[in-house]
């Protein structure tokens, strides 16, 4: 949360002149309601379960097709082994900016995340710190791990070349 995933991604796509989705976006729009809504009344479970059903429908139905990018929730390559899956189908690249620059952002953006509206200024970098710790051993399966703090498209467009 907070790394640039659906920025870049949106990026990236219209540079190259691919599709762009954003799977937390293409979950909400199948459920006709928001991730947070899908949490509270279903649980993580039911999410994850979507999530994945809906990565692999988006992934089959763009065989074929020039290409595409995919801007995935955090959590997406934790469970199912969908990190696996994502690296068979195409690039995986993690943005993965200083704890300080994602504390920096969630702390900004904390009234449009309703994910954080109970979490502590305070306990929000701990918080941050405690997921990418649960999450890392995925997220280094990465075929490109960008780390720049001040990252620029065609700096990006280099990087992401050469994955």
């Amino acid at each position: 949360m907070g790394s640039g995933k659906s920025y870049w991604g949106a990026k990236l796509a219209k540079q190259l002149h691919l599709p762009f989705f954003d799977l937390d976006e293409v979950v909400v729009e199948n459920e006709g309601r928001s991730v947070e809504r899908i949490f509270a009344e279903e649980g993580e479970e039911y999410f994850r379960v979507k999530e994945k059903s809906l990565l692999y429908d988006l992934v089959e139905s763009q065989t074929g097709e020039e290409g595409f990018v995919i801007s995935c929730g955090g959590g997406t390559p934790c469970f199912f082994n969908n990190i696996e899956y994502m690296k068979k189908n195409g690039k995986v690249i993690w943005i993965n900016p200083p704890v300080e620059i994602l504390f920096e952002r969630l702390l900004r953006e904390k009234h449009k995340r309703p994910v954080l509206k109970n979490v502590s200024d305070e306990d929000l970098k701990h918080s941050i710190q405690l997921k990418l710790g649960e999450r890392k051993m995925y997220y280094e399966k990465a075929d490109l791990i960008i780390q720049d703090e001040s990252i620029t498209l065609d700096h990006f467009l280099e990087i992401a070349d050469h994955a």
